[in-house]
């Protein structure tokens, strides 16, 4: 990490007694933020920082790797954001904003009114993935008065949730809930996880939302299911591929709703991340296992 974009993340972390410096042969951890990195890392570097979450891509670069140096991702830091914009794009769908946007003309209001959806009107809102993003989300759909499924490996009792259930059985909930908000991480397992099957077996009234992965969404499958009035709309901050080529037909699906990627960026990264930085740095002096650390094995 170097100074000018970081400053702020780097007057904080200074601040709590750390030295900044831009000699990898003198720190003794890294805050990586992307770009090239020496393979091999200087051995006095006991552990890396990334500074966002998904580490997927990292590891499939075989940047990050089982038996090498540890490293930390800011899983958790960035759980309102993230929330904010599923909300956001839940919302957007439901009332149809994409398509009353395209159709540039008042005349939209019948067709637009009778398809649209009400979160307040006894709708069911599963959380695929129900970690940080779940937690900060949940309070968010309260004042709707949703019921709340929540979805995750292991079944674990999601604080807030009404329901919850292990990912293995899970399938009456593709079936039963009105919206769905994809939240996991990307791994072996999650890959590919919500295809021509899941969007078949989900209400033609569906909405799914995507903040998690873009893979974890069969894209063709995706495309197929809004094109044949499988479901009735999708709203991703994520895709795949991505960016999403300018021409893709989920720019142009009016019941579609994209936003490129904006609910972590770089910039609410320097806002946010210095809690965390330190917190993880505490814990490795400490020889503890870091609030954050990267079980690189499992892929989060």
């Amino acid at each position: 990490m170097y100074p000018g974009v970081w400053d702020r993340v780097i007057a904080e972390v200074e601040a709590s007694g750390h030295e900044f410096t831009t000699d990898l042969n003198e720190a003794e951890f890294l805050i990586y933020a992307g770009g090239r990195l020496p393979d091999p890392l200087p051995a006095n570097i006991g552990f890396v920082q990334f500074v966002f979450s998904g580490v997927d891509r990292l590891i499939d670069a075989g940047v990050m790797r089982p038996g090498g140096v540890r490293w930390a991702n800011a899983a958790g830091v960035y759980a309102r954001p993230v929330a904010e914009i599923a909300l956001t794009l839940l919302l957007a769908q439901l009332h149809h904003v994409k398509a009353a946007s395209l159709a540039g003309s008042f005349r939209a209001r019948g067709p637009i009114d009778a398809a649209q959806g009400w979160l307040f009107d006894a709708t069911t809102v599963a959380i695929i993935g129900a970690g940080g993003i779940a937690d900060a989300l949940i309070p968010m759909l309260r004042p709707f008065g949703v019921k709340v499924i929540a979805v995750n490996r292991s079944g674990r009792r999601v604080e807030g949730a009404d329901e919850t259930f292990p990912v293995s059985e899970a399938t009456h909930v593709w079936r039963d809930a009105d919206a769905f908000v994809l939240a996991m991480p990307l791994t072996e397992e999650t890959a590919g996880l919500v295809d021509a099957a899941k969007f078949e077996a989900m209400k033609s009234s569906a909405v799914v939302v995507n903040v998690g992965r873009g893979e974890l969404i069969v894209t063709d499958d995706l495309v197929a299911a809004l094109r044949n009035g499988e479901i009735a709309g999708a709203a991703m901050d994520v895709t795949d591929p991505e960016p999403l080529p300018d021409g893709h037909p989920l720019w142009q699906l009016p019941n579609c709703t994209i936003t490129p990627h904006i609910a972590a960026t770089g910039r609410i990264a320097q806002r946010m991340i210095a809690p965390q930085i330190i917190e993880n740095a505490a814990a490795f002096a400490a020889g503890e296992r870091m609030p954050t650390e990267v079980d690189v094995e499992r892929g989060y």
